[in-house]
């Protein structure tokens, strides 16, 4: 974006918020790595590095609060923090919510199993009499979520559920590709649970702001600051830090439906 259009927004900014610049604003979210987790107890992630870096050069700082994604989406919906990452576009948020324009990143929910336990899913209908272990508040698309014909089951963690899938406890796990294969690195579990090739739904996430007089004008900002970073070779260098794959990481970008959803 020229100069003058960039200045004209970071003084909207000024002018419509009663935020003053250099304020912490708080974000909510759960751990979802690679994009957002906690490390040695501090906050780390793509997401969370770009937004943190983003803000920075709105003059905001970001404190990160991870807590269970139904409680991050009540914690919004009443007003208990100042927005909330990584979060998927629905339009009943929308009276409480703003979004930032531009995707953080990209969603790929899919199916996995364990090598000992192999399911020949190609089609969602192949999951009939099959239990799928989820995660509580997380919507995976209309066509999962309505099905009849197999059972979800919820774990309190993405962890939990890979270890219910090696322990025989479910058939399968659904969860997006990139966080299903950090596990896999992270628990060591790669000889004992694979992918499946079928892809249930791609979702962008979002950064999501509550619903506050300069609001707008915040996530208009950050919409066009966080475009051009992802020009930049920083943002190339965020994402490959965390999963060595520049080519499947977005750029401009190709992803919480989770409606009590991410």
């Amino acid at each position: 974006m020229p100069h003058i259009a960039r200045l004209f927004w970071i003084l909207s900014l000024a002018c419509l918020s009663p935020l003053a610049l250099g304020e912490r604003l708080r974000l909510v979210t759960d751990d979802w790595a690679p994009y957002v987790y906690q490390r040695d107890g501090q906050p780390a992630g793509i997401d969370y590095e770009v937004t943190s870096r983003v803000f920075e050069r709105l003059g905001f700082e970001v404190e990160v609060q991870f807590l269970p994604w139904k409680r991050c989406l009540v914690m919004i919906e009443q007003g208990l923090a100042d927005g909330i990452l990584d979060i998927f576009q629905d339009e009943s948020r929308r009276p409480y919510l703003v979004y930032a324009a531009e995707p953080m990143s990209d969603v790929e929910f899919v199916l996995f199993q364990a090598r000992a336990r192999r399911h020949p899913v190609r089609q969602l209908n192949d999951l009939t009499g099959l239990t799928v272990g989820t995660s509580p508040g997380y919507a995976y698309g209309a066509s999962f979520n309505e099905a009849r014909h197999f059972r979800r089951e919820s774990a309190p963690t993405h962890e939990a559920n890979f270890g219910k899938l090696v322990l025989g406890r479910v058939d399968l796990a659904i969860t997006d590709r990139r966080v299903g294969h950090y596990l896999l690195r992270h628990l060591g579990l790669h000889q004992q649970i694979e992918e499946l090739p079928l892809v249930i739904s791609r979702q962008p996430q979002y950064l999501g702001l509550v619903r506050k007089p300069g609001r707008e004008a915040l996530a208009q900002a950050f919409t066009e600051e966080l475009r051009r970073f992802k020009q930049e070779p920083a943002f190339a260098a965020i994402s490959n830090r965390y999963t060595g794959d520049i080519g499947n990481i977005p750029n401009a970008v190709e992803q919480h439906e989770r409606s009590t959803a991410r």
